[in-house]
């Protein structure tokens, strides 16, 4: 997974950290989750603001 598939990090979040309130989770936390994430391979450095917020936002909506 690279930062860009933003759905499917979403769902493997949602998997991961089931008990995790999305719109709670602070953007160093999430970051950090992502990269643990066991299929992501990426360069942490190609994340910004935008790359995060759209995650979050999937996030969210994966979860309702």
């Amino acid at each position: 997974m690279k930062w860009t598939d933003v759905h499917r990090i979403a769902e493997e979040l949602v998997d991961a950290h089931p008990d995790a309130d999305p719109t709670r989770v602070n953007f160093m936390d999430l970051m950090n989750w992502v990269l643990a994430l066991p299929d992501f391979d990426d360069d942490p450095k190609h994340c910004g603001e935008r790359v995060l917020e759209a995650i979050q936002a999937a996030w969210i909506e994966e979860r309702e």
